[in-house]
């Protein structure tokens, strides 16, 4: 476990589902929407997903060259233990309150990942949460976990 104070490393947006999605400066989430301008926004419980850098360090570890928003998550984060967290469980980054719906996911298809590594960290070990509160979030916002 990570002795870092929880936070935000990197924001990250697709126009499109089922692509990588890229980083960006900020990303402003609204209630009961998710991000603006993100493909997975809507009024539905996967609005925001989240991944832990240390997720994707174990992809690096395998020999890929991968980044934020290669898994097509919103928010990478350090010094928390994301699949940890029970399903209800909010978090609060900057001035949005998230709370977490869902951990892991089903691919129901292989992505470019799986096919390169033979594995994909984000079925397993991605969660994801809706937007309870707005607000503007960047790279190096606290996360604070409201349980």
């Amino acid at each position: 476990m990570s002795t870092a104070l929880p936070q935000v490393v990197a924001v990250c947006i697709s126009e499109n589902k089922g692509q990588r999605k890229t980083p960006v400066a900020a990303v402003e989430l609204r209630e009961n929407h998710g991000i603006v301008g993100d493909a997975h926004a809507g009024e539905w419980h996967r609005q925001v997903s989240l991944l832990a850098s240390e997720s994707i360090d174990k992809m690096r570890a395998l020999g890929l060259d991968v980044d934020s928003g290669d898994f097509a998550e919103n928010i990478t984060t350090s010094g928390i233990e994301l699949v940890s967290l029970p399903v209800g469980s909010r978090l609060q980054i900057g001035a949005a309150l998230l709370e977490v719906t869902q951990i892991g996911k089903e691919c129901h298809t292989r992505c470019a990942i799986f096919y390169q590594a033979g594995d994909c960290v984000m079925p397993k070990e991605g969660i994801f949460a809706r937007v309870i509160q707005g607000g503007t979030i960047k790279p190096g916002d606290a996360i604070t976990s409201c349980t």
